[in-house]
């Protein structure tokens, strides 16, 4: 009898202490993504010198953070962008990040994992940050909510 109380006694701690991790990797994990809210906008003219004109004008850009080596960027990522790409035509633009070519802008966006996906207006605010693989819904859903806001701001003017 002692012997099970012994044995479901270590695995309540077990339990609790596994259950006190993932609180706490949450709970970094939006510490770093409200940063990245509050963060003051990006100069994308500067950061992204490279990049396309046409996506220069976009009002909504992506920036997708991955590396070569990243199967799941390449493999579930990349093909999700491309259907927010063909359902949203010019209004939004992709910007490929190699997170380890560009440490600067990981540690902006506190970039915690690839793939990542940050989803900026056309002043550079970040809207949304996404760490690991981010669906097509969910990232049509965050691109909406920018174009949402974007059109509120022009029928105001």
């Amino acid at each position: 009898m002692p012997d099970i109380i012994i044995r479901i006694g270590v695995l309540l701690l077990v339990s609790l202490l596994v259950a006190l991790g993932v609180w706490s990797g949450r709970r970094f994990v939006e510490a770093q993504r409200r940063k990245v809210l509050a963060a003051s906008p990006l100069d994308s003219r500067e950061t992204f010198a490279n990049e396309e004109t046409s996506s220069a004008t976009s009002p909504v850009r992506i920036l997708a953070f991955s590396s070569k080596d990243c199967k799941q960027c390449h493999l579930l990522q990349a093909p999700a962008l491309q259907r927010v790409l063909q359902q949203h035509g010019d209004t939004v633009a992709v910007v490929e990040i190699d997170a380890v070519a560009s440490p600067e802008l990981t540690q902006q966006y506190h970039i915690l994992t690839v793939p990542s996906t940050v989803i900026l207006d056309a002043r550079g605010q970040a809207h949304a940050v996404n760490y690991g693989f981010a669906n097509t819904q969910r990232l049509l859903q965050q691109v909406d909510a920018v174009l949402g806001q974007v059109n509120a701001v022009l029928t105001q003017a």
